[in-house]
């Protein structure tokens, strides 16, 4: 993966932050589920150590971020 892919879902994941800021649980986890489903794709074709390293901190931070949207509804 590049970096480049990486600074976009950086960038994703703070429109769900902001979103659940907003208390829009319904649209921040419509964005959720998209970059989760990015995410796989990520890991099904990475095999790079720091890659797989780099997805895995972003899942466990869209589970939390998960948590806090149904914090909201």
């Amino acid at each position: 993966m590049e970096q480049n892919d990486f600074n976009l879902l950086q960038q994703e994941v703070q429109k769900i932050i902001d979103l659940i800021a907003a208390k829009n649980g319904k649209e921040a986890n419509n964005k959720l589920v998209e970059i989760s489903q990015q995410l796989d794709d990520f890991l099904d074709f990475s095999d790079d150590d720091a890659d797989l390293i780099e997805i895995s901190r972003y899942q466990v931070l869209l589970n939390q971020l998960h948590q806090k949207i149904n914090e909201l509804n």
